[in-house]
Order: C-alpha cells, then structure tokens, then sequence
C-alpha cells in the first residue's frame, strides 16, 4: 500500500484507543476480522473483484453490527462505484446506512456518509468528463437512500449537506424546477421562527446562495441574481469554505460583465481565483482566463501577472493561449492575435469567453484599421481587409461606425468599395483662416471702438468753429477762416455758394 493511500485511508476513517492492562488479551475473533480486513486491502489494487468478496465477508464475521462490518461495507460500495457496478453499490450503500443508528457512533457514521458522498460525486464528475454519464443517473439513489436514514435519525447537520449536494446534481443536470424546490426547502431549513436568517447556520446558507446564484447565472436572470449577491456579500456570521466565496464571487464577475461593468468584473474574478486557489480548486485556471479577458476588455495596460497570487501562474502551459492574447492585444498586434485565436479553438470552447471574446475582437480591429488608413485620403475597403484578413464586410462595418460616432470624417461608397476620408491639412487651414478672419474682424472693431470718441470730438470741434466766424472770433486755422481764404481768390460763384451753404453764418466772412 502506497503513502497516498495510506493517507486518503487515514482521512476517511476515524480510530479510537483504548488503554488496557496489559495483562489483557484481544478477542481471536476480532483479531482475525481486523487481519481480513488490511489483507483485502493490500489485494484491492491488484485484485478489486478478491477485494470486494472479502470486504463483504466481513459483516457475517461480527455476531452483531460493528465497525468492523461498516468499514467493510464501505470499501466494498466505493469498489463497485469505481468499476461501474452500480446497482451493487447501491444495494450495499442501504445495507451501509442500517449501521449508523446504533453500529457506529454518530459523528463517525456522519463523517464517514459524507466522504462516500464526496467520493461518488468526483468518481461521477471523472466518469462523466470521459462520456459515461451511468454515474451520474444512480447519484441521485445515493441522496435519497442517505436524506431518508437521517431524518429518520434527526441529524440535522448531515440532512442539510446531502440536500446541498442533491441540489447541486439537479443544477448539474439543468432541473431547475426541482432546484428551485429544492432551494426552498434548505431556505427554511436555515430560518428561525420568525422567518429571519438563523446566524448558527450561515455557512450553509452561503452554499445554499452559492447554488441559487449558479441557477441564476445559467439561466442570465441578472435582477435575482444581483439581489441574491448582494446579501451574501452581507452573511457576516459564515466561515465558508473558500470554494463557495470563489462560487459566488465567480458568478458576481460574470454579472458585472453583462453590464459591461469591467472594473468590477475584474475584481470579483480576482477575489475568485484567490479563493479557488487558496482551496486547491481547479476552476482557479478558467477563473484566471477570465481576469485576463477583463484585463482586454478595460483596455488595460497594466500587467494581470504583477500580483503576488497571479505571478506563480505566469507561465503555465493551461493559461499561455490567453496570456498570448493579452500581449498581442496590449502592442496592437492584430495579426498575431488572430493567429493565438486560429492556434487555440479550444479557448471559445468556454461559452463565456466565446461570449465576450467578440468585444475584444472588435476593439483589436478597430485599432488597426484606424492605423492603416491614418496616412491616407481615399482608398479601397477591401485592400483594408486584406490587411487585417477579414472580409470586406466587416471593414465596412468598422469604417460605418467609426464615422457615426466621429472618430473619422469620411464617407464609404459602398457600391465601388471606397473609403474617402477628408484631409487633415486642407481642415487645418480652413480652421486656421477662420481664426484669421475672425481675428481681423475683432481688431477692426476694437480699433474703431477706440477712436470712435476723438473721431466725435473732431466733428464737433468743427461745428464750433464756424459758430466762432458768426461771432467775430473765428480762428484763421478754423473752417470758417478757410473757407474766406478760398472766397477770396476768385475761384467761382458755385464754390462760394457752396461755401455760404455749408458755413451757414460764415458767408458773413467771406463778404
């Protein structure tokens, strides 16, 4: 028997000792059902089907229910679950549950159904990963068997976890019906009186919100689903396991991405893969993906792998197509991004990273088509496409809604494939003329503004003069003096009609 088996031996069975005189000898009987016992399980790596006769054996050997009959029963039943032979499991498994009301103690008996259950579940998951769903379909007899011997018995405890797990295998199998029902019944369960959360039994109320936030993910029924986050966000009385808070806070990033709220998605997914990894769970691999395809989403430059909890993930071979993605993305490299894609099939094989991989898609080629056409005026959609290997399609698609949200200015004539795009240079010079005019324009009027006083003052100044020539005080330099200079030379009768009319009082000078 190896280390590890011995060790997983040693998780699964409880061993109580007892001191004893030494003058005390042990039962021959017992002795020879102890040595049965570790003799078939040296032989059930090389032999199971010897195994399993001698395990069954035992039971017969004790003149009345005991440990040593219940181990047997219990290696016997995960024998016959490994080599697919169900029904016999079965039937042993209820043999099993008619030694835990009196063969074995109770916290023995409860530990023990709990590890089977554990065991059936993951032996289920491995057998289903490879096509044989047969495990999963007697899961459910397990459940039932196990709810109806201990609520018969009262423990509670055990009750609430088989039920958790029964509403996992139904979520599993998408009956959200029965989940629903289900849920309702552990709801009640972990409830006082007065309807209100009962605080002694937070952690399985967390488990228990953990499973409705999945059925709720799956089904994208965000308003229920948000509620249901909320307060178990709020659950303050819980040690949970670190699985279920990476459950819940898996399902919370997978929300906020819906809403494209990017900087919350890429904290519940950081919290996640933190408390897979701290659990040893393997979804902590596609929960990194998933922070990485935040990362992208963001437009972040910032390196995902900086943290402490990242960093041992840098270079695992399970991450490297979308760690690839993430540095093609951050230099703008579209040609090697679409190769990672064309590479790595297997990464759109998660439907939500096929989902949300599109966005991410597209912001890469908006990028390069924005780089390719920046040195041009007018030139054809589909050399564009051939640039970036799309159809001529979708760079039209592109172009259109750049130009509607005024990114670029241009127009496509769709028929003859052709992008027109308006000059820079040429808006450049109309905006810098406009400024010059406009310029021009204020300086004029300020200028205009500033003189328009003096200008008024002059006017007025020459008024006054010729009322001066009136009076007999006219000045030579004033209007009045220059036009009786101008008289006076004989030039003509119209200029000194001209004269009088304008002078007015003045013709009295020019006389």
């Amino acid at each position: 028997m190896s280390d590890d088996d011995f060790m997983q031996e040693s998780d699964e069975e409880e061993y109580d000792f007892e001191y004893e005189d030494d003058e005390d000898e042990p039962d021959a009987g017992e002795v020879t059902i102890e040595n049965k016992y570790y003799n078939a399980k040296q032989t059930k790596l090389s032999d199971p089907d010897e195994a399993i006769a001698e395990f069954l054996g035992l039971p017969e050997l004790e003149p009345e229910k005991g440990d040593w009959g219940f181990k047997g029963l219990k290696q016997a039943i995960k024998l016959e679950f490994k080599l697919g032979r169900y029904e016999d499991a079965v039937s042993h498994y209820k043999e099993l549950l008619t030694y835990v009301k009196s063969a074995v103690t109770r916290n023995y008996s409860e530990k023990s159904i709990n590890n089977m259950l554990d065991f059936f579940e993951k032996t289920s998951a491995a057998s289903a990963a490879t096509g044989d769903k047969k495990a999963a379909n007697f899961m459910e007899a397990f459940y039932e068997l196990t709810l109806t011997c201990f609520q018969s018995t009262n423990n509670e405890r055990l009750w609430l976890k088989t039920n958790i797990k029964q509403a996992k295998l139904l979520l599993d199998h998408q009956k959200y019906v029965e989940v629903m029902k289900k849920l309702r019944d552990l709801h009640r369960a972990c409830q006082k009186p007065d309807g209100s959360d009962d605080p002694s039994k937070g952690t399985y109320l967390l488990e228990i919100y953990a499973l409705e936030i999945q059925m709720y993910a799956e089904r994208k029924n965000n308003k229920q689903l948000k509620q249901l986050y909320q307060r178990a966000l709020t659950v303050r009385s819980a040690v949970p396991h670190p699985k279920i808070m990476g459950i819940i806070r898996e399902c919370g990033g997978k929300m906020h991405m819906s809403e494209e709220n990017w900087k919350d998605a890429q904290s519940d997914f950081f919290e996640s893969f933190r408390n897979y990894d701290e659990a040893g769970s393997l979804q902590r691999i596609q929960v990194l993906k998933y922070l990485l395809l935040t990362t992208m989403l963001m437009r972040s430059n910032i390196n995902p792998f900086d943290s402490q909890e990242t960093k041992p993930y840098r270079n695992d071979p399970r991450i490297a197509a979308m760690t690839d993605l993430v540095e093609a993305y951050q230099h703008d490299d579209i040609h090697r991004y679409e190769d990672v894609l064309h590479r790595n099939p297997d990464l759109l094989q998660d439907a939500f990273i096929a989902e949300n991989i599109d966005e991410v898609t597209r912001n890469m080629r908006t990028k390069a088509v924005l780089k390719i056409i920046a040195p041009y005026t007018r030139l054809r959609t589909s050399w564009i496409a051939e640039q970036i290997r799309i159809s001529d399609a979708e760079v039209q698609d592109i172009l259109g809604f750049l130009i509607v949200d005024g990114r670029i200015a241009g127009t496509i004539d769709q028929q003859a494939g052709i992008l027109e795009l308006e000059s820079d240079v040429d808006a450049d010079r109309v905006e810098a003329l406009s400024q010059l005019s406009a310029a021009m324009s204020g300086l004029a009027a300020a200028m205009f503004n500033s003189t328009a006083p003096s200008l008024r003052a002059a006017a007025g100044n020459d008024i006054g003069g010729g009322g001066g020539g009136n009076g007999g005080h006219g000045d030579p330099g004033s209007s009045g003096g220059f036009f009786s200079n101008f008289s006076s030379s004989n030039r003509g009768a119209p200029r000194q009609r001209a004269g009088r009319s304008r002078g007015g009082a003045g013709s009295a000078m020019m006389v």
